[in-house]
């Protein structure tokens, strides 16, 4: 899923050359009023900030961008991932590993070749084939063990290699297969990853003391927080997260709180599988449970919903979690039901 891009030309601040000009279609007219680097060069951080830059012949663009920034007296590293590497790996069998040749290979339409967009979503697309090529997950658990600077012992390694990219809740057990922590993500192996990688003193201790990873898909991000916030109740692990799992300010926030008193609504998401749907019912104003639904379930009557949820003890938390989500402007899909009373 692409959640940002950042596209500009960029004025070089010199004349393009004859060759770089034929073979990008970029001249002089077109940069005359672009940024210049220095104007563009904020962005460039905040875009790549904690992540690891993929492209192809990654050396020459990261080489690139650590010139311009050390123009400008500015350390810019980040860790990098090839694509030409990894499909010299994983696909042995190609002819040329050229974006263009690549790509043709592999069936991937490059609209705007050697422009920064259209190489840049070529390369991306190379790379989810990559990525699902690499079925023991060797490319994202190398990226893991370079990014902790070698400290991901073997041990650490074979624990994520079982661990999803899917939405859900871990559990992290110490040698007794006690939890000790308990977290929630969008991408399940990128949050257990970041706490065997982490520089803090819980990930330190976590690193430690962790000897099995479980997951619980959810399927959606509204129903993880609310399986955390279940699962805290039930277990109080050893290490608790520092950060708050849902805001209290704002109008918006407040407002929701206030418009479901007494109302009787669902919230339908996409489910943990295709074909499913996941349900979160709140009745006279009060948390009752989530659960999960076949597509064609009639899902606007309410004696249906009450018998595909896992009903609890709902307590304000749960509808605070749940308002401070939807005070974010995400878009739901709200059910008005009618109880029959």
């Amino acid at each position: 899923v692409v959640i940002d891009q950042f596209i500009s030309l960029v004025n070089p601040e010199r004349d393009i050359q004859p060759y770089v000009a034929n073979l990008t279609g970029i001249n002089e007219k077109m940069i005359r009023t672009a940024p210049k680097f220095h104007e563009v060069a904020k962005r460039v951080v905040e875009i790549t900030e904690d992540t690891v830059l993929v492209a192809h012949n990654a050396q020459f663009d990261y080489r690139i961008l650590r010139t311009e920034f050390r123009r400008l007296g500015y350390d810019f590293e980040r860790k990098t991932l090839c694509t030409i590497d990894l499909a010299k790996t994983l696909l042995p069998e190609a002819e040329s590993y050229n974006l263009g040749k690549l790509s043709k290979y592999l069936g991937i339409p490059i609209a705007n070749a050697h422009r920064a967009n259209g190489d840049a979503l070529a390369t991306l697309r190379i790379f989810r084939i990559l990525l699902d090529k690499d079925h023991d997950k060797s490319i994202i658990l190398e990226t893991m063990r370079d990014a902790a600077n070698g400290e991901l012992s073997k041990r650490h390694v074979d624990l994520l290699r079982d661990v999803p990219t899917d939405t859900g809740v871990y559990y992290l057990h110490n040698k007794f297969g006690h939890i000790i922590y308990i977290g929630y993500s969008k991408n399940l192996l990128k949050a257990v990853s970041q706490h065997f990688a982490g520089q803090v003193e819980i990930s330190r201790k976590l690193r430690k003391d962790t000897r099995k990873v479980t997951i619980e898909r959810t399927g959606n991000l509204m129903i993880a927080q609310l399986k955390w916030l279940e699962e805290l109740d039930k277990v109080s692990p050893e290490y608790l997260s520092e950060n708050p799992v849902f805001s209290t300010n704002g109008s918006d926030y407040q407002d929701l709180l206030h418009d479901w008193s007494g109302k009787t609504f669902a919230i339908v998401d996409k489910g943990r599988q295709e074909g499913e749907k996941s349900v979160i019912l709140v009745k006279k104003g009060k948390y009752q449970g989530f659960g999960y639904a076949n597509l064609n379930h009639q899902i606007n009557n309410i004696h249906i919903l009450e018998s595909v949820i896992s009903q609890v003890e709902g307590t304000q938390d749960h509808l605070r979690l749940i308002a401070s989500l939807m005070a974010r402007k995400e878009h739901y899909n709200i059910l008005e039901l009618n109880t029959g009373s």
